[in-house]
C-alpha cells in the first residue's frame, strides 16, 4: 500500500514528552536502552539536549490519519557536531570556508552514544520503504525551509543503513571493537581460548591491580547510592578535564535514570583501603552489554583496563550476555580480544555540489577502513583455531 493510500501525516515535536512513554516505546520497545522514552527523555529533562547545548529536539511522530501512531524517529536540530562520533568536522570546514552556513545540520542519533541500532521505528505490518521515503521526504523539505545544510543518521543497523542507502543518502562505514561471548563458562575460559602470550599479559595486569590493593564491587541500578552517584559523577567529569573539556551530561540525567530504567544500568566500583577510587558506568540489555562512562580519583596502572573490560568482560559470561560493546575507538581492545567492527552511518546534503565532492570523499575512504579492519583483524589474540 502506498503512502498516499492510507493518509500519512508527519510531525515534528519540540518535546518525546509530546509523545509520551507508551507512544515512544509502544514502537521502539525498550530492550536497546539508547532510543527508550527514559533515556531520550531523561535528556531532555536535565537539558543535556536543548536548544542551548546545540541538541534541540525535533522528534519526528507519523500518523495514519490524525491520531493513530504508526512510526516515530529521533531527530536533533544541530548547530555543532560535539557528541555525535562520526566525524565531519572537515566537512564543516570545508562548507563554511566557501561561505555556506553547515550548521543548523539534522542529526538522527541516540546523543553522546556511539552504540549502534534502530533508528527509524515503524509498527510492524507496515510498508518500511514507503513510510522511510515520505519521512527522508518530509526532513529535506524541513531541511530546507529551516536552512539546515544536511541530515545524518549515526550508527543505523546494517539492514536500516542499506535501506536508507537505497533511498538516496549516502553511507559511510567506519570501526569499532566488541567483545563476543563464545560460550565462555568464566573468565579463565575466556583466557583460554587466547594465544599464551596475550593470556599470561592479561593475568599480569589483573594481578598488578590486585596487588596494588584494589578490589572491586557491582551495584545494579535499583541500589546505587545518592554517595555512589555523586562520586561517580564527580569521576565523569574529571576524565573530560583532563582533556580540558566539560563533560556532556549532567548529574541529574544519571540520577534520572536510576530512578526510570535502573533494570539496564549496574556500577563497577573499584575500592582500596574502604575507599572508592574509580567507577565505570554500564548499561545492558538481555543480550547485550555496554560500556560507557568512567572515571577515577586517581590514575593506577592497570585500573582502567581492569574496571572498563575485564569487569565488563566478566560480568557478560556471569550473566549470560553475548556481546559487549564498550564504546568508540581504542585500538588497545584488539590485544585484549574486542575484535573490528563495521558501523554505519547515513548523510544527505542539501548543497549539490557539496554532496557530489562528499561522495567522492567517502568513495576514497571507505577501502582505506576496510583495509584497516582486516589489520585489526590479523592482530587478534585467539589461539589459531579460534581466529
Amino acid at each position: 500500500m502506498t503512502t498516499e493510500a492510507i493518509d500519512l501525516n508527519l510531525r515534528f515535536v519540540e518535546s518525546i514528552e509530546t509523545i509520551g512513554s507508551v507512544g515512544w516505546n509502544g514502537l521502539t520497545g525498550i530492550e536497546n536502552p539508547f532510543m527508550r522514552y527514559e533515556f531520550l527523555h531523561a535528556l531532555e529533562k536535565t537539558g543535556c539536549t536543548s536548544k542551548a547545548a546545540g541538541w534541540q529536539p525535533h522528534h519526528v511522530a507519523v500518523y495514519e490519519g490524525d491520531s493513530q501512531l504508526i512510526a516515530v524517529m529521533p531527530l536533533y536540530l544541530k548547530t555543532n557536531s560535539w557528541g555525535e562520533y562520526v566525524f565531519d568536522w572537515s566537512w564543516a570546514n570545508a562548507y563554511q570556508s566557501y561561505g555556506f552556513d553547515y550548521y543548523p545540520k539534522f542529526v538522527t542519533a541516540a546523543p553522546f552514544t556511539p552504540s549502534y541500532g534502530r533508528r527509524l521505528f515503524i509498527e510492524a505490518g507496515r510498508d518500511r520503504a514507503a513510510i522511510s521515503k515520505f519521512i527522508i521526504e518530509k526532513i529535506q523539505e524541513k531541511a530546507l525551509f529551516l536552512g539546515a545544510s544536511s541530515w545524518h543518521v549515526l550508527f543505523p543497523e546494517k539492514e536500516e543503513h542499506e535501506l536508507l542507502s537505497r533511498l538516496e543518502t549516502q553511507p559511510r562505514i567506519a570501526t569499532q571493537f566488541h567483545w563476543y561471548n563464545k560460550g565462555y563458562q568464566s573468565f579463565d575460559d575466556f583466557l583460554d581460548a587466547l594465544n599464551s602470550r596475550k593470556r599470561k599479559a592479561i593475568r599480569k595486569e589483573r594481578r598488578a591491580v590486585a596487588d596494588q590493593g584494589i578490589d572491586f564491587t557491582i551495584t545494579e541500578g535499583a541500589n546505587i547510592s545518592d554517595q555512589q552517584w555523586a562520586d561517580f559523577y564527580l569521576y565523569y567529569q574529571t576524565t573530560y578535564l583532563a582533556r580540558g573539556m566539560q563533560g556532556y551530561l549532567k548529574r541529574g540525567f544519571f540520577k534520572t535514570l536510576a530512578q526510570t530504567m535502573p533494570e539496564q544500568l549496574f556500577l563497577v566500583s573499584a575500592i582500596k583501603d574502604d575507599k572508592e577510587i574509580a567507577a565505570a558506568l554500564f548499561f545492558k540489555n538481555r543480550e547485550k552489554l555496554f560500556g560507557r562512562y568512567w572515571g577515577c580519583r586517581h590514575e593506577l596502572q592497570f585500573l582502567h583496563f581492569e574496571t572498563c573490560y575485564y569487569q565488563g568482560i566478566d560480568y557478560a559470561i556471569k550473566h549470560g550476555q553475548q556481546s559487549f560493546d564498550s564504546g568508540a575507538q581504542g585500538e588497545h581492545k584488539i590485544q585484549r580480544g574486542f575484535e573490528p567492527i563495521t558501523t554505519y552511518s547515513n548523510h544527505w546534503i542539501a548543497n549539490e555540489g557539496f554532496s557530489e565532492a562528499i561522495t567522492s570523499f567517502l568513495k576514497e575512504e571507505r577501502p582505506h577502513i576496510l583495509a584497516y579492519q582486516q589489520d585489526a583483524a590479523n592482530l587478534l589474540p585467539f589461539k589459531q583455531e579460534n581466529a
